[in-house]
């Protein structure tokens, strides 16, 4: 117990030392030793890679979960050491919807049909989005958070002991110098070479690990990286997912006309139809009638590029927008960026239109053309 006390003793007699000496610096009334320059460069640097990585993995966060309460419920299953529940995306919950409303409205009707298609696509997006939350959380969250939990927290911690063998050593300076008689004076001055030593010792320990902060940025690169590398998959995948969507909803463009017979007078005149109306008119690309006793060859499925010839009117020039590969001789490839007529055909599929580059002509995908007035 005598022990105890006297360590007690001791440590509250450096504290009360340290804070004397921390006092006396902000009042301007004591030395203090300063860090070199390249020292306070490690110094700033580090505290620069702490405040932007925090800020950088909590608005990440942000950009894969936005709900708040989902994220402090995540949290705390971090903390608590447990496995987070699988949550369903807003995609696959918006699919779950629309299949249930086709089921209630007949999968075989026009919207029911449609309600699948969509709600199979939304379904798709939100496992493309699981993955993509999936991966970002493994590739890039975990990282930065190592780094703030682990690397940041021996930082702080040797840099408090570094703090506090400062305090030390300049307390010791100033009973040196306040130091009259010989043997007080011998004393401090071995005190001091004391606490030099240990401030050296911490000094040295302090620099290596905020030298370590060059390291923490390459492995941070490397993870940001990865992280735009599973964005672009994420978005790739969704886009031709919209894209297959909306050539697969192409080839039903007749089925939402079906009612048409039925509607009432007052539904004809109603405001949707008015305001549509009123809307300047949109060029579009006629379609060139059937003549009697004429074979449709475009409906029969048979194209023949150096047969086909352009109506009298309705060619239209259009922009590229993707490179295409032909599938076959029917179709004519496609570079990003070209100029070429199209026009089309009796009988053809609404997602195709007849394409002519100089003497080359062939079938090409409406969904890779910018259609020019």
């Amino acid at each position: 117990m005598e022990f105890n006390v006297k360590k007690l003793a001791s440590d509250a007699g450096v504290f009360f030392s340290r804070a004397m000496q921390f006092t006396e610096e902000k009042l301007g009334q004591a030395e203090k030793t300063e860090l070199d320059a390249h020292f306070e460069n490690l110094l700033a640097r580090a505290d620069c890679t702490k405040n932007w990585t925090e800020k950088i993995l909590r608005q990440t966060e942000v950009l894969l979960q936005p709900n708040p309460s989902a994220r402090v419920e995540e949290f705390l299953y971090e903390k608590l050491d447990r496995k987070v529940p699988s949550r369903v995306t807003n995609g696959e919950l918006l699919a779950q919807y629309m299949t249930e409303a086709a089921n209630d409205f007949g999968p075989g009707t026009p919207y029911g049909k449609t309600l699948i298609k969509v709600g199979e696509t939304q379904r798709r997006l939100g496992a493309a989005e699981r993955e993509f939350i999936r991966s970002a959380s493994i590739n890039f969250l975990t990282p930065l958070r190592n780094f703030l939990e682990g690397d940041w927290r021996t930082i702080s911690k040797e840099r408090r002991i570094l703090q506090n063998r400062r305090l030390d050593l300049d307390a010791c300076k100033a009973r040196l110098k306040k130091a009259k008689a010989a043997e007080a004076k011998a004393a401090a001055e071995h005190e001091l070479r004391l606490t030099q030593t240990e401030f050296d010792r911490q000094a040295e320990v302090t620099r290596l690990l905020l030298e370590g902060i060059s390291s923490t940025h390459v492995n941070h690169l490397r993870c940001l990286h990865e992280f735009v590398e599973s964005q672009t998959n994420y978005y790739a995948q969704c886009y031709q997912f919209m894209l297959d969507l909306q050539k697969q909803l192409g080839r039903f463009s007749g089925t939402f006309v079906g009612n048409t017979e039925s509607a009432s007078p007052a539904a004809a005149a109603s405001p949707p139809a008015v305001a549509a109306a009123t809307l300047p008119a949109v060029p579009t690309i006629p379609v060139v009638p059937t003549i009697v006793g004429v074979p449709n060859t475009v409906a029969e499925g048979v194209l023949n590029p150096n047969e086909v010839k352009p109506p009298a009117s309705g060619t239209r020039r259009a922009r590229v927008l993707y490179d295409y590969e032909a599938a076959d001789s029917t179709e004519l490839a496609l570079l990003a960026d070209e100029m070429i007529t199209v026009y089309s055909l009796p009988g053809m599929d609404p997602d195709w239109l007849i394409g002519e580059r100089g003497n080359q002509k062939g079938k090409v995908p409406v969904t890779y053309l910018e259609l020019l007035s």
